[in-house]
C-alpha cells in the first residue's frame, strides 16, 4: 500500500487536470455511470462539529474511493484547522488497498473550490466586475483563488459575521494579487457584486433575494448537511438557471431543499451540472439572467480528486 502525507499530495497534484477529472465525474453522476451510495453523516453538539463518509464508483474505472472528512468550526479558537480527513483508494477488482492519501481534510477543500470554478465556468456571466466572498473561513479563501481558473476578476468584497476575520482574509488574498474590500453590510457586498460565493456554516438564510441584482451568478456551498442554509429559497423563483451537484442529495439538503419546500421553484426545474456540463440541458444565456449553483458535495468529486493524486503517486 502506498501511504502519502500532506506535503507529497500537495506537491503532485496537477489543478488543471483535476479541473477537467471532476467535470468528467460530474458528467458520470448525471448519466448514471456512478455508483454513489448515500452520504454517511455524523453530527456533533458540544462542540458543533460533524463527521462525512462519501464513497463510490465510477463504472470502469480500476480504483474506487472512500473519503472521510471533519468539520469541527470552533476549532479556530483552539489554533486548529476547522477541516480534517483522509481519502482512501481502492482496487475495484480486488479491494485492495492502494493507497492512504493522509491530506489532513486538504482535498476535500480542494476538490469544493474546484466544484465552484466549474459552477461559474457554466454560470457566471463572461463579464465579472467584481467577486463577492460571504465567509472567511479557508473554503472562503480557496474559492476565490481558484475561480481564477474560471473568470478573470481580481475586484473582490468579503463579508464575514466578525469584521477581524474579513480583516484577516484581505490581508491575505492581497498578497495573492487580489484588490479585497470589507464589506460594511453583506447587502452591500450583494448590490455590489456579480458574482457572489457563499462559504458559511450558516443554518439560517443570509443572503436576501431582493439584494440581488439581474445578471449576477450565485454559488452557495455551505449547506453540504441537514440544518444549513445561506440562500433565501425566494431567489429561486427569480432564478433563470438553478443547478445543483446532486438531485436527489440537494431534495434532502441543501438550499435546494428550502426552495421547492417553499414553493418559490419545483424539482422539475432544477437541473444537474453534469448534464450543464454535457451539453443536455443549458447554462447561462443571457447576461440578466440571475443563475444559482447549490452544491452540497458528491463522491464523485472525492473519486477524481483521489485519481488525480494517485496517477501521479504511480508515474
Amino acid at each position: 500500500m502506498r501511504s502519502a502525507g500532506l506535503d507529497e499530495i500537495r506537491s503532485v497534484l496537477d489543478v488543471p487536470a483535476a479541473i477537467e477529472l471532476i467535470e468528467a465525474g460530474f458528467v458520470a453522476l448525471s448519466t448514471g455511470a456512478a455508483t454513489v451510495p448515500a452520504v454517511g453523516y455524523l453530527g456533533f453538539d458540544t462542540p458543533p462539529g460533524d463527521c462525512h463518509i462519501k464513497y463510490g464508483h465510477i463504472h470502469g474505472d480500476e480504483v474506487f474511493v472512500v473519503k472521510i472528512a471533519t468539520g469541527f468550526h470552533e476549532n479556530v479558537s483552539r489554533g486548529l484547522p476547522t477541516g480534517h480527513g483522509m481519502m482512501i483508494v481502492l482496487s475495484a477488482e480486488t479491494g485492495e488497498t492502494l493507497a492512504l492519501l493522509d491530506d489532513a481534510g486538504y482535498l476535500t477543500d480542494v476538490r469544493t473550490a474546484i466544484a465552484g470554478c466549474i459552477a461559474a465556468r457554466y454560470l457566471a456571466p463572461d463579464a465579472v466586475e467584481c467577486i463577492g466572498i460571504v465567509g472567511a473561513g479557508m473554503q472562503a479563501r480557496m474559492q476565490l483563488q481558484y475561480l481564477r481558473h474560471a473568470r478573470d476578476c481580481d475586484r473582490v468584497r468579503v463579508w464575514a459575521r466578525r469584521r477581524e476575520q474579513s480583516a484577516a482574509y484581505r490581508n491575505e488574498l492581497s498578497d495573492s494579487g487580489f484588490d479585497v474590500q470589507i464589506a460594511e453590510t453583506l447587502q452591500d457586498l450583494c448590490e455590489n457584486s456579480n458574482l457572489i460565493v457563499t462559504a458559511t456554516a450558516a443554518r439560517s438564510a443570509l443572503v436576501r433575494s431582493e439584494w440581488i441584482r439581474p445578471g449576477t451568478h450565485l454559488t452557495a456551498m455551505g449547506s453540504d448537511a441537514p440544518g444549513k442554509q445561506e440562500l433565501d429559497p425566494a431567489l429561486f423563483a427569480r432564478a433563470g438557471v438553478c443547478v445543483v451537484d446532486s438531485l436527489s442529495q440537494c431534495m434532502d439538503h441543501g438550499e435546494s431543499h428550502y426552495a421547492v419546500a417553499g414553493g418559490h421553484v419545483t424539482e422539475t426545474g432544477l437541473v444537474e451540472l453534469g448534464d450543464i456540463i454535457a451539453g443536455k440541458a443549458r447554462g447561462r444565456s443571457d447576461e440578466d439572467e440571475i443563475t444559482i449553483a447549490d452544491l452540497t458535495g458528491v463522491a464523485v468529486q472525492d473519486i477524481q480528486i483521489a485519481k488525480a493524486v494517485w496517477q501521479a503517486l504511480k508515474d
